[in-house]
C-alpha cells in the first residue's frame, strides 16, 4: 500500500478530513523520514484540506520534522523539572561528545540533537526521547551508555552485511 492509500485509509476513520491531518503526517513522515514542503502539499491534496492547516500542525508539534534528522533524534527536555535536575549540563555534555550544537546533526548522519519544551515525564527528569523511546533519570554516565548502545546498533547493522545505514527517507 502506498502513502496515498495509507492516508486515505486512515482518513476514512474520521468524519472530517481535517481530523486526519495528524495521522497523515505520521504516515508521511514514516515514509519519507521528514516532511518537506512538497510532502505537506501532497497531504493537503490527498485530504482536500487547506495547505495552511497541514503546515500549522507539521510546524507546531515537535514530533514532526520538516527538515531531515539523523538516524537517532535525541530530544532532550529542557522544561523546568528537567532543567532543575541537570538537563542543561546534559545538553552541554551531549554537544561536546557529539561535536555538534543543539539543532545540528552529526556529519555521519547518526545523531540530531534538539531540545523540546516538555516530554510529560517529570517524574523521571531529566528525560530524553530517542525515536519513540523515553530515557529518564539521566546523568552523564547514562547518556554515554545510551550513545554507546545506539552506535552499537549501527555497528551490528553494518557488520551484518548492510552496506550503509542511512537516516530515514534517504
Amino acid at each position: 500500500m502506498n502513502m496515498r492509500e495509507k492516508i486515505q485509509t486512515a482518513a476514512a476513520r474520521y468524519p472530517d478530513q481535517r481530523s486526519a491531518i495528524m495521522p497523515a503526517l505520521l504516515i508521511a513522515q514514516k515514509e519519507h523520514g521528514h516532511l518537506p514542503g512538497p510532502v505537506l502539499e501532497e497531504i493537503a491534496d490527498i485530504l482536500d484540506v487547506e495547505r495552511i492547516w497541514v503546515y500549522e500542525l507539521a510546524t507546531f508539534y515537535t514530533l514532526f520534522h520538516t527538515e531531515p534528522v539523523g538516524m537517532f533524534h535525541l530530544q532532550l527536555c529542557d522544561n523546568v523539572s528537567c532543567m532543575l535536575r541537570g538537563a542543561e549540563d546534559l545538553l552541554e555534555h551531549l554537544e561536546v561528545v557529539l561535536g555538534i550544537k543543539k539543532g545540528d546533526t552529526t556529519p555521519d548522519g547518526l545523531f540530531t540533537l534538539t531540545t523540546v519544551e516538555c516530554l510529560g515525564a517529570c517524574e523521571v527528569a531529566p528525560v530524553m526521547q530517542v525515536g519513540d523511546d523515553y530515557h529518564g533519570d539521566l546523568n552523564i554516565a547514562r547518556i554515554d551508555a545510551l550513545l554507546d548502545r545506539l552506535r552499537a546498533v549501527v555497528g551490528q547493522a553494518t557488520g551484518a552485511g548492510i552496506a550503509a545505514v542511512a537516516p530515514p527517507g534517504e
